[in-house]
């Protein structure tokens, strides 16, 4: 299914279900419906409220037209000189779209008899013209036309290669037999048979998983199978997990191996029957043989050193250098631990949490804390010898929370009055980590340690590091440098922390330049998150940072685990993006694994696949549950196989491709010019579009940009990768902005990507207080905003109200209980909570936007012609941005040129 993007000819469909046509237009919209077909090149103007954005049903075979396939005309009357006879039974349809006929548009009159004066006198040449922005794809619609088409019923996963719906639509999964789409979607879920195929579509071959997602109440989670000591049934060659896909032969007794063909014994007391279809008859009561996504209790075997794990330990590391203190933030941090310290995270239905927790406090020198339930008073032992940094006490380091609760509040009490008067500016970084390690070596566990920092660490001790931000090589081939740790001291370091299953996550208040690039690589090799408050004001982000931290101290979070891909004969794993540590070319190590955390899995071919047998994905991840038991998460994927590009074309999820193209380049950053990575996007992308022109759509002339149906979107998004702030930063941004942003892309999952790129806009005055949904979304450009309305912007970890100039003074007192525009304050954080329809109605969406996402996102409010307006209209993503990235409209000529070259 194509789509064309009008001021070009249309061409005829060949291929039998029919593109859907953008109406072309000059500069002026003009009356609409004209009298007979109206040309290619003639405005069919239409209210972009009403415009749909494609035909939602392929038309009958019968219905396709070949239309003039010349150049673009304007002004002419009457339907364009057939180039060979109207074959019979072919109707010629309204500019040369193959969709059905659409009827009359709302709030027209009837048929405009046609051009007046000028229509058939030659006269000047029409102006060049501009595209307009509601004849192209619009990602609006086709997220509207997604929710309405598939958001009411469930996706069910029974069939091999279905495309689930868009990430932005609602929907419910019923597991029958493949993973759902929360756990792992696909760039294609109908894959070349061949390498050749691969290579002339260029589409990349990925996964993007994310083994731990959490689900919504209505869905069940992953069941646990106990298998007792003999563990999984797995397959004696590949090592491919008991699954839906296995063949059961010889009346039960043996299995062939879908992923290698291996024929395996049934172990004894594994052995069912086969009914007369040749299932097991047990098959509906084992998770492991009739459902995609399941868990197996690993047996010791499992383990590290052949023994059980003992549960993990968090362990809060504090800096208490004068920034912090001063700003608030360890008073805040203290204050927050006493009551979090409730809510760890338990396993099912446990009374109380088995993890185990620690306190150190640190500025050039470190503070280790005894906190044992015996003590009246918490005592603390300072280590000053950084350089070699050891743990000071073993027993009542890490403790229960309950036993030492009184010991660890009185603890919390005193650390801001002991540091209060602090005159200490400088700190230490990497001897912190290590201490963390140390402590979880000794007491032979696996763990987290939250780490709160405020500055560059230029104090003397292993991991200093020296302010070498430097913008002047932004645009140089030195650039890459900007992204890569300036020391290896901390690969080192992590490698170190992988080995011992500890995962850091860091908490950074910067008031200048950190070196996120280097601080963050322990984190991010660790699989750990990074959460960034620059220039950190208590009473603005304390909500912010506090939500944060509530919501990092309680995820659900697998310790000391190993993921591996298998795949069927014929594809392979070869390339992983995410925030992981490898040691070989296979198993993908992370410390830490949590919830909202994505491993993005791109495949090779390395032999034929069949049409037939398809392909299968097989995601085993062995981990640490919180309360310490080991265990294996399967989720499973059958995916078709196509010798036809065209199919391939028809099964892909643009979403997924951009997810991915984002990661590749965020990753290309680190060793090439930022041009050079740009470049290869586009290119990689008018490669993809091209071969889709060239074979899969019909011959037409080549002033016509086809696309097809589900990648229609591809040249608006691709656009928002480029104008990104790593790949095309505006003067505000700082070095560590575009360090955190890279590492925290190389994470998001589809969902996030999506909004994060296209960011999410709402007319709030137009919303509905009587109702629970959201307002409608609206495009992201500045020619959609009314000065008389409010909006709403969000990407996930920004949401902007924006107050245009002439909102009535009523809207202004309700939402914000000042009287005049000139009296809105730009330091509010939050929106005040006032008693009436409108403000309950907003904070209610803010809420539920803030539900949505990982990150609670920071609030702020924009006025009309105020300076902060500058950030906000950074997100307008479709228009150009000051920084030189090109506006949707432009880009989509660009890409067209770059396609015509590929195809001339």
């Amino acid at each position: 299914i194509s789509t064309q993007v009008p001021g070009f000819a249309p061409p005829p469909s060949s291929t039998g279900i029919g593109p859907s046509s953008y109406p072309p237009t000059t500069g002026a919209p003009r009356p609409p419906a004209m009298s007979g077909p109206p040309l290619p090149g003639q405005t069919v103007a239409r209210p972009p409220t009403s415009q749909p954005n494609h035909v939602s049903s392929p038309p009958p075979p019968s219905a396709l037209s070949g239309p003039h396939p010349g150049p673009p005309m304007s002004g002419l009357h009457g339907p364009p000189p057939p180039t060979h006879p109207p074959q019979p039974g072919y109707q010629m349809q309204q500019n040369g779209s193959f969709g059905q006929v659409r009827g009359p548009q709302p709030n027209y009159g009837g048929a405009y008899p046609g051009t007046p004066n000028y229509g058939n006198q030659p006269g000047p040449p029409p102006p060049p013209k501009r595209l307009d922005p509601d004849s192209i794809p619009s990602p609006i619609q086709v997220i509207e036309d997604d929710r309405s088409n598939r958001g009411s019923e469930p996706f069910v996963t029974g069939v091999r290669g279905q495309v689930p719906p868009l990430v932005t639509t609602n929907f419910l999964v019923k597991d029958q037999g493949n993973a759902s789409p929360r756990y792992i979607r696909c760039t294609s879920y109908n894959i070349p048979c061949t390498s050749d195929m691969a290579k002339q579509s260029q589409v990349p071959l990925a996964a993007v998983i994310k083994p731990l997602a959490t689900l919504p109440p209505e869905e069940t989670l992953p069941y646990l199978v106990d298998h007792g000591e003999s563990g999984p049934v797995r397959c004696n060659r590949c090592k491919a997990y008991m699954c839906p896909f296995m063949q059961f032969i010889e009346g039960g007794r043996r299995f062939q191996c879908c992923f290698c063909s291996c024929v395996t014994e049934v172990p004894p007391h594994y052995f069912q029957h086969l009914d007369h279809t040749g299932k097991r008859v047990d098959f509906y009561d084992r998770p492991e043989l009739s459902l995609g996504s399941y868990e197996f209790l690993a047996t010791v075997d499992y383990c590290k050193n052949n023994k059980f794990p003992s549960p993990p330990a968090f362990i809060f590391m504090i800096d208490v250098s004068y920034n912090a203190v001063k700003s608030g933030i360890v008073r805040l941090i203290c204050e927050e631990l006493k009551s979090l310290l409730d809510y760890l995270p338990r396993e099912g239905n446990m009374e109380e949490s088995a993890i185990r927790v620690g306190f150190v406090t640190y500025n050039k020198v470190l503070h280790f804390y005894n906190v044992k339930s015996s003590l009246a008073q918490p005592q603390m032992m300072v280590v000053s010898d950084v350089a070699d940094m050891f743990v000071p006490l073993l027993d009542g380091f890490l403790v229960n929370v309950n036993e030492s609760r009184t010991v660890i509040t009185s603890l919390l009490d005193q650390i801001p009055e002991m540091f209060a008067d602090t005159r200490e500016t400088e700190t230490v970084f990497a001897p912190v980590i290590q201490a963390g390690l140390e402590a979880l070596k000794a007491a032979e566990c696996a763990g987290k340690l939250f780490i709160f920092h405020t500055s560059l660490p230029i104090a003397e001790a292993p991991g200093k590091l020296k302010n070498r931000d430097d913008k002047k090589l932004i645009n140089t081939d030195k650039e890459k440098t900007l992204f890569q740790p300036q020391t290896s001291f901390y690969n080192n370091l992590a490698k170190d922390c992988v080995a011992q299953g500890c995962c850091v996550d860091l908490f950074l208040f910067p008031n200048q330049y950190l070196d996120v690039a280097t601080l963050g690589v322990v984190t991010y090799q660790t699989g750990g998150s990074i959460y960034k408050y620059a220039y950190f004001q208590l009473e603005t982000d304390q909500d912010r940072f506090l939500n944060d931290l509530r919501r990092d101290v309680q995820k659900e979070v697998g310790f000391d685990a190993v993921m591996r891909v298998r795949t069927s004969t014929g594809i392979r794993a070869t390339d992983f993006f995410g925030a992981f540590y490898m040691s070989n070319t296979t198993d993908v190590e992370m410390a830490g694994l949590d919830c909202d955390k994505t491993i993005t899995v791109e495949f090779k071919h390395d032999d034929k696949l069949s049409e037939d047998s398809g392909a299968l994905l097989q995601c085993a991840l062995l981990y640490t549950s919180c309360a310490g038991q080991r265990r294996l998460r399967i989720h499973n994927l059958s995916l078709n196989c196509c010798t036809q590009l065209a199919d391939l074309y028809r099964n892909c999820e643009t979403d997924t491709l951009i997810n991915y193209l984002a990661k590749y380049a965020y990753r290309g950053v680190l060793s090439s010019p930022v041009k050079t990575v740009r470049d290869a996007l586009i290119n990689q992308c008018a490669q993809i579009l091209a071969c889709y022109r060239k074979n899969c759509a019909s011959p037409s002339s080549a002033g016509q940009l086809i696309l097809p149906e589900c990648m229609k979107l591809l040249p608006v998004y691709l656009n928002c990768v480029l104008k990104s702030d790593v790949l095309q930063p505006g003067p505000e941004v700082t070095t560590d902005d575009r360090a955190y942003i890279r590492q925290l892309v190389t994470s998001m999952d589809v969902a996030e990507t999506n909004v994060f790129f296209y960011p999410r806009l709402l007319p709030l005055t137009k919303a509905d207080v009587d109702s629970d949904s959201l307002p409608a979304a609206i495009r992201n450009s500045e020619e959609r905003l009314s000065k008389g309305d409010i909006y709403l912007l969000e990407n996930g970890l920004n949401i902007f109200v924006w107050v245009g100039v002439n909102v009535q003074q009523g809207l202004i007192q309700n939402l914000f209980g000042v009287s005049s525009f000139s009296q809105i304050s730009n330091a509010l954080s939050t929106l005040p909570v006032l008693e009436n329809p409108f403000s309950k109605k907003v904070r209610s969406v803010v809420d539920t936007l803030q539900v949505q996402r990982s990150r609670y996102m920071k609030l702020i409010i924009v006025k009309q012609e105020d300076k902060l307006e500058m950030l906000f209209k950074h997100f307008l993503v479709e228009d150009k941005s000051l920084s030189g990235g090109a506006s949707y409209v432009d880009f989509l000529c660009h890409m067209h040129k770059e396609i015509r070259q590929l195809l001339s």
